[in-house]
């Protein structure tokens, strides 16, 4: 007999001696069939229904909303539906938006921001770019003053201009826009020109910080003497025409600024006004090399004036790379976020790409450590010492402040050069240093003020390298 008669003969001898077994399980098996078919029936009827429920969405919404293009491609005003922007925005909601800068700066930094008035003056590349991200970051009440429309030609770099908005008041073109990202931001349009007659009145209000983002230089001087004389912080964005190289860009002093000609003629009218320093500037270290004025026509040439926006603004300008002056924009608009929620150790470093300088330092530390300290081997190279000097002592003594002779020693003679041990002083501080008996108790030969400063800086620069070496 073969194996498959054998196995067969097997199988009707356990079902004759079971017959009560075989008939569950064909019941077991037909339900589950059963089962199996009216899920998948059911799920298959459910896509079928959700499928039309949205091709009849889709429909609705196409009939709805018909777009009628003018011959040049904008759309008609009017011509579609547009559905309008929440009007209320409950606190739930408002965090929910701004729940990611609030674990950047904190509840308490978010806060502060949410309850702040920023002015910004100027609503062109930087001052759009500016008023933008001031809007995202949650900030109340913003008030945008500009007296000019939008062109064409600044579609390449402001921040939320459409072909639709060409011809409009730039501040209203912004405000609209506004509405539709966050409702719940206070955005007042003004449009005029800033002038002496109502300067009062448009920066009224007790901002907490204004913005300068103005094109004219007079008019730019005006608002930097006001606010400064006002005691207005005010943060100002020098020359973003003619540049192209992101990596120069930066945060300075005006006084610390070099390079930039819309800078050093900021810097010089201010100096004839009395004011040296404490006018925070957006700027680019880069150097106009190839980019010149745009061309005038010859025939306007003698009635160029007539060609101005207004009189005394110039009529020719730079080429802009539509690119930069939202960094500037962006960049101030960090400046402001990070000053008003008071975030922990801001202080912004002025680069003076001063690699001479630091060889130069590197090498006398070096001198001093083999004369003073009988040590042949310095443990710094000349890359810690720019980092030491400017991030750590911002080209500064400790003690007296800035000078052109400075210097890096030991602070503690007792221990050796390290990030944690290397102060900043003039070369003669640092020489009368040197000579201290190495038990001197320096907190008090320099005084509470100057040691806790030493000390914070050292616990700061431990802190920051823990974190990095945990992240690495």
């Amino acid at each position: 007999m073969s194996f498959i008669e054998r196995f067969t003969d097997s199988v009707g001898k356990f079902f004759d001696k079971h017959p009560h077994t075989l008939q569950l399980t064909l019941t077991a098996v037909a339900a589950s069939a059963l089962t199996a078919t009216s899920l998948l029936s059911y799920q298959g009827t459910q896509r079928r229904l959700r499928a039309k429920s949205l091709k009849d969405e889709l429909r609705e919404a196409e009939e709805r909303h018909i777009i009628d293009l003018t011959p040049v491609g904008t759309v008609h005003h009017g011509s579609h539906t547009i559905l309008p922007p929440p009007t209320i925005f409950d606190d739930k909601l408002i965090s929910e938006q701004l729940s990611k800068n609030t674990k950047f700066l904190g509840e308490n930094g978010t806060s502060k921001i949410r309850n702040s008035f920023v002015i910004v003056v100027g609503a062109g590349g930087v001052g759009s770019w500016t008023a933008l991200m001031l809007m995202r970051s949650g900030v109340q009440r913003i008030r945008i003053i500009d007296f000019d429309q939008v062109t064409l030609s600044s579609l390449n770099r402001h921040a939320v201009a459409t072909l639709e908005d060409v011809g409009t008041p730039k501040v209203r073109c912004i405000k609209n826009h506004f509405r539709e990202i966050a409702p719940f931001v206070e955005v007042e349009d003004c449009i005029d020109l800033l002038n002496a007659d109502n300067v009062d009145e448009l920066l009224s209000g007790n901002p907490d910080y204004v913005v300068d983002a103005i094109d004219n230089i007079n008019t730019k001087i005006d608002l930097i003497k006001y606010c400064y004389e006002k005691k207005l912080p005010v943060i100002s964005s020098m020359g973003a025409g003619a540049k192209a190289d992101p990596s120069r860009i930066q945060i300075a002093d005006i006084s610390e600024t070099f390079e930039d000609p819309l800078a050093r003629t900021v810097r010089r009218k201010l100096k004839k006004l009395g004011i040296l320093e404490g006018i925070p500037v957006a700027y680019s270290t880069e150097k106009p090399h190839h980019v010149k004025l745009l061309p005038l026509e010859e025939e306007k040439i003698e009635d160029r004036d007539e060609f101005s926006a207004l009189p005394d603004f110039r009529a020719r300008i730079l080429p802009v790379l539509g690119t930069i002056p939202a960094m500037f924009g962006t960049s101030i608009a960090t400046y402001i976020i990070l000053r008003l929620s008071e975030y922990p150790d801001f202080d912004p470093l002025a680069i003076k790409l001063r690699d001479g300088l630091y060889a130069r330092v590197h090498r006398e530390l070096m001198t001093r450590e083999g004369k003073t300290f009988k040590e042949k081997i310095c443990p710094l190279d000349a890359r810690d010492v720019g980092y030491i000097f400017e991030e750590m002592w911002h080209g500064k003594s400790v003690i007296s402040g800035p000078d052109d002779k400075l210097a890096l020693t030991r602070w503690d003679k007792s221990k050796p050069l390290s990030y944690f041990n290397t102060v900043c002083m003039t070369r003669m501080e640092a020489n009368t240093h040197d000579k201290l008996p190495t038990d001197t108790n320096l907190e008090d030969f320099y005084g509470k003020d100057i040691y806790k400063k030493v000390m914070t800086r050292f616990d700061n620069e431990r802190r920051i390298q823990n974190v990095w070496n945990d992240v690495l």
